[in-house]
């Protein structure tokens, strides 16, 4: 499992994409997510602009990618 760290109170699941370098522009994280390939807790999502927060898990392309705090 892959560990994304933010100082925010939440990442757009499009930017997290870019960020964890699953997609390498927005173009291709919003097909990603459009078409299905997301997975936000365990149920597809198909909103790009959801808000992942610490203590979500993201599966996409086999890998599953757990947001937290940079603090904790």
């Amino acid at each position: 499992m892959n560990v994304i760290e933010i100082t925010t109170e939440f990442i757009k699941l499009q930017d997290l994409l870019k960020f964890a370098a699953v997609a390498s522009t927005g173009g291709e994280a919003k097909l990603m997510v459009q078409e299905g390939e997301v997975q936000v807790n365990g149920e597809v999502c198909t909103m790009r602009g959801k808000k992942i927060r610490p203590g979500d898990d993201v599966l996409v392309s086999g890998q599953h990618y757990k947001v937290k705090y940079a603090d904790q």
